[in-house]
């Protein structure tokens, strides 16, 4: 009974140090919206794979609080990284209400990491949904793409709004460690694929890139002709740390960076964003990384 009692006062106080601002529908500072916009609290999350060496860190003892602060921020639909099976299914059983589109990169099922989008389906309705393989054989599972050390993926969806009816497309993505010109290429396959399935309408990547905002791959990602516009630079009204990689903790305040990001078309407006900061307790961090969210509306 005692274990219980503060595991659920461990719970509670985590995400009350997580909600330095509510970007939900009860956030007394959310701007009006339009009659036909739609706005939508949008979240890139590196959740950590499932494994044991993160000892009191590891999924089993997170997995309920991250519900919990998902539920409790009303996130519209959330790009997640290194998600494995198992997990999916923890997010799925403690998220009601939320559908997953996604597979595992190593063999387009359910084997290795998914980098799922996660979605309310009261609000959305998903007309399309695949995933491509970054790599030179985008639709073939499996293989490792140019300079690159492991399998990497992006998985999209196309959306409905149900509300509006305006279709838009979400796709979300993690990127490789290593290789830089992996990197590159992804983020010109990813250009690609939003210009020949949804054309010039709103579209938003979200991912753990592995890089911060002076690489390579975000310059490629900002600055080609197809304009994708960096979410968190969009906007003043900004809540919480400036990075979002951590290590649980353990790598220098003064060395962390932002390396997820939620890339944007010109036709999304940012009304808000926010990092949360993850607070140490003795059952650890919601993850190694900081979820980042954006209120958008277009």
């Amino acid at each position: 009974m005692i274990k219980k009692f503060l595991g659920a006062a461990i719970c509670a106080a985590m995400l009350v140090a997580c909600n330095g601002k509510n970007t939900g529908a009860e956030g007394g500072d959310k701007p009006a919206a339009s009659a036909d916009s739609v706005k939508i609290e949008y979240a890139t999350f590196n959740i950590r794979l499932d494994t044991p060496r993160d000892s009191m860190n590891s999924w089993q003892y997170r997995k309920d609080t991250v519900c919990k602060y998902i539920l409790m921020k009303k996130l519209d639909i959330i790009g997640m990284q290194e998600v494995l099976h198992n997990q999916l299914e923890d997010l799925k059983a403690g998220l009601p209400g939320y559908e997953a589109v996604g597979v595992g990169r190593e063999d387009g099922k359910e084997k290795g990491e998914y980098s799922p989008l996660l979605y309310r389906a009261d609000k959305f309705e998903v007309l399309e949904s695949n995933t491509f393989w970054l790599s030179q054989y985008p639709d073939s599972a499996g293989f490792i793409g140019w300079d690159g050390a492991c399998t990497r993926i992006a998985t999209w969806a196309k959306f409905k709004d149900k509300a509006t009816g305006k279709v838009f497309m979400g796709v979300n993505t993690h990127f490789d460690h290593v290789g830089v010109e992996a990197r590159r290429q992804s983020a010109l396959l990813i250009i690609q694929r939003i210009k020949e399935i949804v054309g010039d309408k709103p579209a938003i990547v979200t991912g753990d890139f592995n890089v911060n905002d002076q690489s390579e791959a975000y310059q490629t990602l900002t600055g080609n002709e197809f304009v994708l516009k960096d979410a968190y630079k969009m906007t003043d009204n900004k809540v919480g740390p400036s990075y979002t990689f951590h290590d649980f903790g353990r790598y220098p305040v003064e060395k962390r960076e932002k390396i997820d990001f939620i890339f944007v078309t010109p036709q999304i407006k940012v009304l808000n964003t926010e990092i949360c900061q993850n607070p140490e307790t003795p059952t650890g961090y919601l993850s190694d990384h900081n979820p980042h969210m954006a209120l958008l509306e277009f």
